[in-house]
């Protein structure tokens, strides 16, 4: 594959994966628009391509990440204490149960860990479908008009005041699903991700740091389905330069379109998207015809 379509495909995946327009839909596009076919190798090429994302989110949000992971293990440290202090009490001891959601970063915690549920679930129901759906342009299309009726609702909604200690578990799961119908190309991820957010009440630079966050084990996890399928030599020797490129460029583009977003998290902006999207999804419905 040519450095210039590595480039290409890099930039869309680290632009489109946190601006509201769907990384996967643009990729598919991209893809047969410039001819690229990496054959059985275009699976580990997207995974880099993830894995450059994935990057981008733990470099801007390493504080919060590492604060959250702590936070984690002292929770599941808290829950086996308690196991012991029931045992325990059991024998007529009176030692108190530990608290375990007591802060904040542990409500975070546990949100996302809720709505990581039924993203996986709605993702392997929909696996079979989405794999037909990424050899056929006329999906994202389509699924970008959805994504632009949810970025006009964005903009309609009032904004909300939720923070993590507000949220509760049922926002947690109603985001959770809105996330797994994302997994369709061409429905943005992050676009209906913060709409769902939105709507459930959410603060809006909360909505978008919660968005980019609960992706990072939907990513993960989709990543380590895929790996189990990987063949050895499954990518020719000529194109691990691309697809390492690829995967630095969408490092790069990633970590500043999460700062634009972060940034335009303010006002009610996220019509311009919803105005490309009808545009994208057009130009892919008339190539599908026309092309």
């Amino acid at each position: 594959m040519p450095v210039w379509k590595a480039v290409i495909l890099g930039l869309v995946q680290g632009l489109a994966e946190f601006l509201p327009v769907s990384s996967s839909g643009h990729l598919i596009i991209i893809k047969q628009v410039l001819g690229v076919d990496l054959g059985s190798g275009g699976m580990f090429f997207d995974i880099m391509l993830h894995f450059g994302t994935l990057v981008a989110i733990f470099i801007a949000f390493h504080k919060d990440i590492a604060k959250l992971v702590a936070e984690g293990i002292h929770i599941i440290i808290d829950i086996f204490a308690n196991i012991g202090i029931f045992f325990a009490r059991l024998f007529r001891s009176s030692k108190e149960y530990r608290h375990i959601i007591k802060s904040s970063y542990r409500k975070f915690v546990m949100l996302v860990i809720v709505s990581t549920i039924p993203t996986g679930i709605i993702g392997i129901l929909l696996s079979d479908i989405i794999g037909a759906a990424n050899d056929m342009i006329m999906v994202p299309g389509v699924c970008l008009f959805i994504t632009a009726a949810f970025l006009v609702i964005a903009d309609l909604a009032d904004e909300g005041i939720k923070k993590p200690k507000e949220a509760s578990y049922v926002d947690a799961g109603i985001i959770g699903i809105a996330q797994g119908l994302s997994t369709m190309p061409g429905i943005s991820r992050s676009g209906t991700t913060i709409t769902a957010c939105i709507l459930c009440g959410f603060d809006k630079k909360f909505a978008v740091k919660y968005s980019f966050i609960m992706s990072i084990p939907a990513v993960l996890g989709a990543v380590v389905l895929e790996l189990k399928d990987l063949q050895p030599g499954i990518i020719v020797k000529d194109d691990i330069t691309g697809c390492i490129i690829a995967t630095v460029v969408a490092a790069v583009a990633g970590y500043f379109s999460i700062c634009f977003m972060m940034a335009l998290v303010r006002g009610k902006r996220y019509k311009y998207f919803a105005i490309y999207c009808i545009i994208a999804g057009s130009i892919a419905v008339g190539y599908n015809f026309w092309g």
